[in-house]
């Protein structure tokens, strides 16, 4: 199990968490008056009623009229007060949605915005919780804790006054509970609170466990692993499972049993006041009030108890969401100007995802504009880092990238993302159309994307399906082939061509007559872009400008194609290696034709 969040002060995240409320605030401050004025008929019930025994019961004077007016009176009196807190309900559940509408905003653009380097160490099931059921738990701080807080505080404020007003004795009495509930609400949020913060964080191992299961399906199903992840998703339910017994059982021992016999104690002391008082020093009616007061005071004072858990919880989620959204964010320069050119300079440049091992070491190469650069080396040479680094995804750990002779730092996200664009190995399809793929909110027309699909071989896919170009494609593009998803991701690529253009191993799954159109696509590209290939098959980089040969993070070998091989190096081995495996490949497909 990961390490658990570490705790931190309540009350700065409370308060930015209410703070979220302030667009708001009429509607909260007109649901805070409504719970005053609902409070104020509640507590009049009792009253009345005591009014009634006191001076109508007691001395046998019961008029008709006044009897029917007081019982008007006391019915409207309970249906105002119903009113009243329907109608404040509506106006902080209406409150509490636009918070959480707000939060996962924010939360999400903090998401968006994070570094690449984030992801590589963020569980996706952990983001997803804390933007999803995190944000849910804070609703509940206003639909629930915040509504019954101030319920309750109207509820109990207005029966103290009405208390005091009645007999001051009484009440001396009756607010003795206060100390006792000061005790238990301390008790309660020392104990809870690490208990929530395990709950939370349990949860969130959850919907990490049921993520990963899900995308890697396949994979678990062929290598009949069903029974181990299996018990993995069980063992995390059932610490989560343990962690939520523990804070019921918190709750039934410190909340409702033990207020209860404060109560009662409260109630036994009121009685033998009554009862040792001299006789008409406090009236039935009184005693009756008071005890109805005693009653309803229990249950506000047992809700405010009870709202800490809520409380615990709704702080908890907001540490992990406040956490996410105050995360470094991707750099980026404020040199918002184009590129003019397509011109890199890569100066003495070293990398290193952690502090201790390079990835890169002191590479140095110059991309003249229009050029075509290969990177080649085996896997973990640093090929994809490079090509990273040249995307901005990465703070260079030495050294120093220049693009169209200004510094790659000091380009601005717009400048940067519209002048260098990369086509993976893996491309990310949504489950959206052909269009909205190739297009991702660009104003870029209709018959654009037909003429780029054509480019890329997809035109024929693309007209065969029933809504055409508007077609939705299935889960991450489940309905497509690899290939396809790599040619999909040329595409939206080459219908806004950059200055320069990084293609990482973009060609290693598409049969060799859709490269062979790739290729000649390309080519025609070149004279209006700088291209960057990242290539496993060397037949595709023959007529690369510069080859630079990566080994171990190191630049050992670089010039041209026929360069290379008469230095007879590391590259020449490479390609010597290939063609015999191309060699073997087609004599063992001619087998069985001559069989």
């Amino acid at each position: 199990m990961r390490e658990l969040p570490k705790p931190v002060k309540v009350w700065p995240t409370l308060k930015r968490l209410l703070a979220y409320g302030s667009p708001w605030r009429k509607q909260i401050y007109l649901a805070i008056l409504m719970l005053w004025v609902a409070a104020a008929a509640e507590v009049s019930g009792p009253a009345l009623i005591s009014y009634f025994i006191d001076n109508m019961v007691a001395k046998e004077y019961m008029p008709l009229g006044l009897l029917a007016g007081m019982a008007v009176a006391y019915i409207c009196l309970q249906l105002l007060a119903a009113g009243l807190h329907y109608w404040q309900s509506l106006l902080f559940n209406q409150a509490a949605v636009g918070v959480v509408q707000t939060l996962r905003t924010d939360a999400m653009d903090a998401a968006l915005r994070q570094p690449l380097s984030a992801f590589d160490t963020q569980p996706v099931g952990q983001l997803i919780s804390r933007v999803t059921n995190d944000t849910e738990v804070i609703r509940d701080l206003y639909v629930m804790v915040v509504a019954t807080v101030l319920r309750s505080a109207a509820l109990v404020g207005a029966m103290l006054v009405a208390m005091f007003s009645l007999d001051w004795r009484m009440a001396l009495v009756a607010i003795a509970i206060f100390p006792a509930v000061m005790v238990v609400m301390v008790l309660y949020q020392r104990y809870s609170t690490p208990i929530v913060r395990r709950t939370r964080a349990y949860l969130a191992d959850i919907n990490d466990g049921f993520n990963e299961v899900i995308g890697g399906m396949g994979v678990i199903q062929q290598f009949r692993q069903q029974a181990r992840f299996g018990e993995r998703m069980g063992q995390a339910s059932r610490l989560h499972y343990t962690a939520r017994m523990q804070t019921l059982r918190l709750d039934g021992f410190l909340l409702r049993p033990l207020l209860s016999l404060f109560s009662a104690l409260v109630l036994c002391g009121l009685l033998m006041l009554f009862g040792f008082s001299a006789e008409g020093t406090i009236e039935v009616g009184v005693l009756y009030a008071f005890i109805s007061y005693l009653g309803r005071l229990n249950e506000p004072l047992i809700e405010l108890t009870t709202q800490q858990s809520m409380l615990q919880q709704a702080v908890v989620a907001g540490e992990r969401v406040f956490e996410l959204m105050d995360r470094p964010r991707q750099q980026y320069g404020y040199d918002d100007r184009p590129l003019a050119s397509g011109d890199i300079d890569i100066d003495h440049v070293s990398f290193a995802y952690r502090d201790d091992r390079l990835v890169l070491q002191d590479i140095n190469l110059h991309i003249p504009s229009r050029s075509f650069v290969a990177l080649v080396g085996h896997t973990g040479s640093g090929k994809s880092t490079l090509a990273s680094l040249l995307m901005g995804y990465y703070p260079l750990t030495q050294g120093e990238i220049r693009l169209d002779g200004r510094p790659l730092s000091g380009l601005g996200h717009g400048a940067l993302r519209s002048g260098v664009a990369m086509v993976q190995q893996d491309p990310v399809v949504m489950s959206d159309s052909f269009f909205t793929n190739i297009t991702l909110g660009r104003d870029i027309s209709e018959e654009k994307v037909w003429e780029v699909l054509e480019t890329v071989q997809l035109a024929e896919l693309a007209r065969g399906m029933r809504d055409g170009i508007h077609t939705r494609l299935g889960e991450e593009g489940n309905n497509l082939s690899v290939g396809q998803k790599q040619l999909l991701a040329m595409a939206r690529v080459l219908v806004d061509t950059p200055q320069i253009l990084i293609l990482d191993e973009a060609t290693a799954n598409i049969d060799s007559g859709t490269e062979q159109a790739i290729s000649h696509a390309l080519a025609a590209i070149r004279q209006r872009t700088t291209l960057v290939v990242i290539a496993h098959r060397l037949s595709t980089i023959v007529d690369a400008d510069t080859i630079l040969v990566l080994h171990r993070g190191q630049a050992v070998e670089r010039g041209s194609h026929a360069e290379l091989l008469a230095q007879q190096g590391r590259y020449w081995q490479m390609y010597q290696l290939q063609l015999a495996g191309e060699e073997l490949e087609a004599a063992t497909r001619d087998e069985p034709a001559t069989a």
